[in-house]
């Protein structure tokens, strides 16, 4: 029988490299890896988190994910530009599909994400997430935080995400707040990037706007950032919205005035030797989207994400 040579994300047998298929058909998984639940030699279970009902704006972004992959599938093809590798002839990486909820119990939802992620965590395997609105980082780095201690978060956004709110509430911007005061993540050594939004209070986190990546530049910024988190485990979140919304438009709540693709790529690309333990990308809502450019610019950005992974692990994890 002939070796098939379409719908990967089934029909792979070796978890590693990449073998190109036809962008406009087959199986969406995330870049065309295997869809698994086995992660035995994994290094990165892809996995979505179709959730948005903390959204206070725009809801949609529970199709994130599903957008997310599909987009993905035009990228999958060859060496990164901006890395000049392919992250998959190393990473072993799988698509681990969809973290499952009942939408009916939205109570029981922070506890079902935080034990999908602890789950992958316990089989030594990092994460990168496909989001869903925001608030799904705060269950998964609350499971890393029990494996690394303090984390340290590099966060780009439009918003803080700390605005002070009362305990056990399900809020997209609030959720960094009370993580900080848990002592979930330390933010002394997080960095947050591209706030176009006041919030009289930083509740200690190290703030960079918008206006100062502006003035300050690329390679400034990415110092800065590296300068904050040193060699301490880091958790990088990536909320769409920190993009102007000319270059992401599919996303709950846009703000003027952000980063352009090219802008957050080569910052990403500067941050080569941070201690990655986990990342996501956030707040993808289609139905808001324009000839999928939002869904590409996630896409892309995860796998800057997956080859800044693979540089830490290399350098961090020998």
């Amino acid at each position: 029988m002939t070796k098939p040579t379409n719908d990967h994300a089934f029909t792979r047998e070796d978890l590693y490299g990449t073998t190109p298929e036809a962008t406009y058909a087959g199986a969406t998984s995330f870049m065309r890896r295997k869809y698994s639940r086995d992660l035995t030699g994994v290094d990165v279970a892809v996995s979505g988190v179709p959730f948005d009902l903390a959204t206070t704006n725009r809801s949609g972004a529970r199709l994130g994910p599903r957008a997310i992959r599909a987009a993905s599938t035009n990228l999958a093809w060859g060496d990164v530009l901006n890395w000049q590798c392919d992250p998959f002839k190393t990473l072993a990486v799988v698509d681990y599909g969809d973290c499952d909820f009942d939408h009916g119990r939205p109570e029981q939802i922070p506890d079902t994400i935080y034990e999908h992620a602890k789950n992958i965590l316990a089989q030594d395997t990092a994460m990168l997430t496909l989001g869903g609105d925001h608030f799904l980082t705060y269950p998964i780095v609350k499971a890393h935080a029990e494996q690394y201690g303090p984390i340290s978060l590099i966060h780009f956004d439009a918003h803080s995400d700390t605005w002070e709110d009362e305990d056990g509430r399900i809020d997209h911007g609030t959720m960094f707040y009370h993580a900080a005061k848990q002592g979930i993540i330390d933010p002394t050594t997080s960095a947050q990037i591209g706030m176009r939004t006041s919030n009289p209070d930083t509740h200690g986190y190290n703030v960079y706007d918008a206006n100062w990546v502006h003035d300050n530049g690329i390679e400034k910024t990415a110092a800065k950032i590296k300068e904050i988190v040193g060699d301490k485990p880091c958790y990088l979140t990536f909320d769409v919205d920190c993009l102007d919304p000319s270059f992401a438009p599919g996303t709950g709540t846009p703000v003027c005035g952000g980063l352009s693709t090219h802008q957050a790529q080569r910052i990403l690309r500067g941050l080569e030797g941070i201690n990655l333990v986990g990342m996501d990308v956030v707040e993808v809502a289609p139905a808001y989207d324009v000839s999928e450019i939002t869904a590409l610019a996630a896409a892309t950005l995860a796998l800057d994400l997956l080859c800044l992974y693979k540089a830490s692990k290399e350098q961090w994890q020998k």
